[in-house]
């Protein structure tokens, strides 16, 4: 059986995978705080015929060997943690940040996750929480009877409101950021999530604009940081390099039906 007919099968398999990975990244090209992914591969293993330095005669190597390749692998899909356009929303409960970090929320077992979405709400308790009710960790409780239109929050961090009778703000919460060595080993478990992994570290917190963590920009958002554009060309390179593996499967076939077409 002709080697190139599992060889252009893997190139198949793997531009599937990328394309299975651009659809993903459209189908969030609106989704807050989303990061893209992108599909890396890497070659498979070599049939070595010759090796390279091989003596050819008593005073000569052979300058380069002769090695057949078996086709590509996919090697891991890394989320691009590269910051999204911001969009003023309006919305006194919106937070997003510039720069480095991320929120963390706690989930219904108590475990905590984290997330680039700032698109918070504020449950019957006064509590901020995610649109799926998730606590934001360290826990902001809003006093009764504030005035939900002075609700600010700088850009460190700092939550203040305003009571009725009561002249100056009230200092209520900080919002507190997480930062990760390497939030590509995050593990993304859906929901806008994210979990620590041994590859991501453990996450080092502090107040937003100091210590390498980014900004809190009050009433924004942070959005997709897919680029419809890319994307578009990507799948044209993927759709392309399928068809051309579809095309050497084609010609392998060709070759073996000439070969058994020999004897008649």
């Amino acid at each position: 059986m002709m080697r190139s007919l599992w060889t252009a099968a893997s190139g198949m398999m793997g531009q599937q995978f990328s394309i299975d990975t651009i659809s993903n990244n459209l189908s969030n090209v609106n989704t807050t705080g989303f990061k893209r992914n992108r599909a890396d591969f890497e070659d498979l293993l070599y049939q070595t015929v010759r090796t390279a330095g091989t003596p050819a005669t008593e005073q000569t190597l052979v300058p380069v060997g002769v090695q057949v390749g078996h086709g590509v692998n996919i090697a891991g899909t890394q989320k691009l943690h590269i910051q999204g356009s911001l969009q003023n929303t309006g919305n006194v409960t919106d937070i997003a940040i510039e720069g480095e970090g991320f929120f963390r929320v706690m989930q219904y077992d108590g475990s905590f996750a984290y997330t680039r979405d700032g698109a918070f709400q504020i449950d019957s308790l006064g509590q901020l929480v995610t649109n799926n009710g998730l606590r934001v960790m360290p826990e902001v409780i809003l006093p009764q009877g504030f005035l939900r239109d002075t609700l600010a929050i700088s850009q460190d961090g700092r939550i203040t409101v305003q009571i009725p009778g009561v002249e100056d703000p009230l200092e209520v919460g900080q919002v507190e950021l997480n930062r990760f060595v390497n939030p590509a080993g995050l593990n993304a478990v859906g929901d806008n999530l994210f979990k620590e992994t041994s590859a991501s570290g453990a996450p080092l917190s502090g107040q937003p604009g100091f210590d390498g963590m980014g900004q809190t920009l009050h009433k924004f958002l942070e959005m997709s940081n897919v680029s419809v554009v890319s994307e578009m060309v990507n799948m044209i390179v993927a759709q392309r390099a399928y068809e051309t593996n579809s095309k050497a499967i084609q010609t392998s076939d060709s070759m073996l039906g000439i070969a058994t077409g020999l004897k008649r």
